[in-house]
């Protein structure tokens, strides 16, 4: 397929990308009668269990990962261990580690954002997508079949505002969920009729105000010079997104949530939380409440919880000290743990004729290549499950003729989520050799 098709989604792409996910049995059965009454995934038809819905889930981390300890030696399938990538071994069946990759954006800290769209937000005018990151993207085509698009989660505390991974095509930021107990009620707590009732009415309100906005802006936009019409058609784009949501809350609103299957957790902070968080993911996607999560490691990571006095910034700036690696080290290998366990768990899962990892894309990763240098190049990236072939390590080139950036990876995900994508950011094509 040609690599330079201009990405112009047209009304045939919408409906055949959404008609994808609406045409699947699996949604009639599971919004309304399974779910609202909490029975087991197992009760659904043969035909719906054959007929699986593919998911995404990515996990960023925002310093980075110590290069001589997540990247093996050797390539292909009989690769070295390093230490980071111990607690995942259970599993190199399901995923394949990849070396070479980044978007080849400079800004130590802030260029961590651009880990999911590609693109720095100060960079993205004028660009088709802007700076859409690769969740949002795919949550633009389920539409109304899930109770929510996407879901992302992290924490607003710490670095330069807290998390910020996930971008919308409006260039607006996605406000993490900050805990799994606010993430627990958003998934199981339905509202009572009073509670529906003012809802309804509130929706109808805002709805109602959006709709005057939106008018008066339209009356502008003949009297606008060009820049300031570039504006208005961010504004639009805005809007839309805000349309959208209120589209789906009402129509979402009164249908039943799934029942619980665990007490309410309580939040306990970052560190202790994360297993917490990635049970709900699981259950979140096993429920068919979403497709789409996101974890983002960054801000509000309590290091003395592991037994570590010093700040996980200030170590992942560890000036080549060994004891400051060896802590370092130490905090990232706990994320690798609980990212092995994560993968068990979904591998646990049955989900029609096979697991929920092998029809979920989970993406494993950062933005920062070298914390202590501040470089955002030759990323830390794993890719499990999804159906893909893995097993292997594979080493890009990161310069020359063949180098492939990492968008070339996220074109390759899209079109497995079944988008017609040949372009995502500053992708040349999907990626080779996977």
């Amino acid at each position: 397929m040609p690599t330079n098709r201009p990405n112009l989604p047209g009304r045939r792409f919408f409906l055949r990308a959404a008609g994808i996910r609406l045409a699947l049995p699996l949604f009639d059965s599971l919004s309304t009668s399974l779910l609202g009454s909490g029975l087991a995934l197992s009760a659904l038809s043969a035909n719906a269990k054959t007929l699986r819905p593919m998911r995404m889930v990515a996990i960023g981390n925002a310093f980075g990962f110590y290069a001589q300890h997540f990247f093996p030696k050797a390539t292909g399938p009989d690769y070295d261990t390093p230490h980071l990538l111990e607690p995942i071994a259970q599993h190199r069946k399901d995923l394949t580690v990849l070396s070479g990759l980044d978007h080849g954006v400079k800004g130590g800290h802030f260029a961590v954002h651009s880990f999911l769209s590609g693109v720095r937000q100060v960079d993205a005018k004028g660009m088709p997508d802007g700076n859409t990151s690769l969740d949002q993207r795919m949550a633009e085509t389920v539409g109304g079949a899930t109770r929510f698009p996407s879901l992302t989660l992290g924490s607003e505390e710490g670095l330069h505002g807290g998390c910020m991974m996930c971008w919308t095509r409006g260039g607006t930021r996605v406000n993490p969920i900050q805990g799994p107990r606010e993430l627990f009620r958003k998934l199981f707590l339905n509202e009572t009729a009073a509670e529906q009732e003012r809802t309804k009415d509130r929706l109808t309100l805002q709805g109602s105000i959006l709709d005057s906005v939106h008018g008066d802006a339209q009356s502008l936009k003949h009297r606008l010079g060009s820049q300031d019409q570039q504006k208005l058609d961010e504004y639009f784009t805005s809007v839309r997104d805000v349309e959208q949501t209120l589209a789906l809350r009402q129509k979402w609103a009164a249908v039943p949530k799934p029942g619980a299957p665990m007490q309410e957790p309580e939040n306990r902070g970052l560190v202790t939380d994360i297993p917490v968080l990635y049970d709900l993911i699981a259950l979140a996607l096993q429920t068919d409440s979403t497709r789409i999560a996101t974890l983002e490691i960054a801000g509000g990571f309590e290091a003395a919880v592991l037994g570590v006095r010093k700040e996980y910034h200030s170590l992942s700036h560890h000036g080549q000290v060994p004891e400051s690696i060896e802590l370092l080290v130490k905090l990232e290998r706990y994320q690798t743990e609980q990212f092995a366990r994560f993968l068990g768990k979904m591998k646990s899962i049955e989900d029609g004729d096979g697991s929920l990892l092998d029809h979920t894309m989970v993406l494993f990763g950062s933005g920062m290549g070298n914390g202590n240098a501040h470089t955002n190049l030759n990323l830390p990236v794993i890719l499990a499950g999804g159906g893909f072939k893995h097993g292997t390590y594979q080493a890009f080139p990161d310069s020359g003729p063949n180098r492939q950036p990492l968008s070339n990876l996220f074109v390759t995900m899209l079109q497995r989520f079944g988008i017609e994508q040949q372009k995502f950011a500053l992708s040349t094509g999907t990626l080779r050799g996977i």
